[in-house]
């Protein structure tokens, strides 16, 4: 096998990749995802952020990683026990790993801490499906 038929191997198997995560990014927006960016460790210098889908599953806000070959999600919040501690503007170096216009919120649960960057409808649609805990469910942000 030459150079030539290894470089065209090479090139359709990362063709065949960019159509796989367009079509799985593009599938998972069409059933109610939206975009979402997240970190689970965090560094003053903006780093570690990650673009996304999140998607509602009852109880559950699912994030599902656009550069991953992965068919589950890569991150899976709960509801129950979920608090928002901060809610913040970007920093610079931060801003190009997010939607636009988004609003950085850092959570808390018992499974640890992220932080979940989101733009202005996808923020009012989380904090409603907060809100929205079952009856007996304590608002996490309510004394």
């Amino acid at each position: 096998m030459g150079i030539t038929e290894i470089a065209g191997l090479i090139l359709v198997l990362a063709v065949i990749g960019l159509v796989y995560f367009a079509w799985r990014r593009v599938r998972l927006l069409r059933e109610g995802g939206v975009h979402v960016a997240l970190r689970s460790k965090f560094d003053d210098r903006g780093r570690g952020w990650h673009l996304g889908v999140g998607h509602y599953r009852g109880d559950s806000f699912a994030w599902f990683r656009v550069l991953s070959l992965g068919s589950g999600p890569d991150e899976l919040i709960s509801r129950d026990g979920l608090e928002i501690d901060a809610r913040r503007e970007p920093t610079g170096p931060e801003a190009y790993a997010m939607p636009v216009g988004a609003i950085v919120l850092r959570c808390r649960s018992g499974s640890g801490e992220v932080e979940i960057a989101m733009g202005p409808d996808a923020l009012t649609g989380f904090l409603s499906w907060l809100e929205s805990s079952p009856p007996g469910r304590s608002i996490p942000w309510a004394s």
